[in-house]
């Protein structure tokens, strides 16, 4: 048997609180995770190819001709910086967030029903337990 002694001060493991903000911001208003989001990790290694291959495949997913490479660009929905167009534009359920005064889908009594989010969590399940663990800190006094 072996035993790995982890030290307290491990921030991927005892974050702070400005750790767990920071981790936090990266879950988006509908809880997708920021952080595995292809437009964003395309954009934080600057890799064209990447943004080649990550349009072509949202084009195929979203049956338009419309996202281009030069549009995969961002930092993450709920974080300083660019965003992808569709996301700060165009989306219905970022739009709602907004018009409520919300962070995040999870905040909303209405979410479990809605059809906007719904969508999302049915092609992402994580999303929703994104939510539900950001509703959880914020109930033990962090910022979300």
């Amino acid at each position: 048997m072996t035993i790995r002694l982890v030290q307290a001060d491990d921030a991927r493991l005892f974050p702070n609180a400005e750790t767990m903000e920071s981790m936090n911001k990266m879950i988006a208003c509908c809880g997708i995770n920021c952080e595995t989001c292809e437009a964003r990790i395309a954009t934080m290694k600057n890799d064209d190819k990447m943004r080649v291959e990550v349009a072509k495949k949202w084009c195929e997913m979203n049956h338009t001709d419309q996202i281009t490479p030069e549009s995969i660009n961002c930092t993450g929905c709920r974080v300083e910086g660019v965003k992808f167009y569709f996301c700060s534009h165009m989306c219905e359920v970022h739009k709602c967030v907004a018009a409520k005064g919300y962070e995040t889908c999870g905040e909303c009594p209405d979410k479990n029903s809605c059809k906007k989010v719904g969508a999302i969590w049915e092609n992402c399940a994580e999303a929703k337990g994104n939510l539900e663990a950001l509703n959880e800190a914020f109930k033990l006094g962090q910022k979300i």
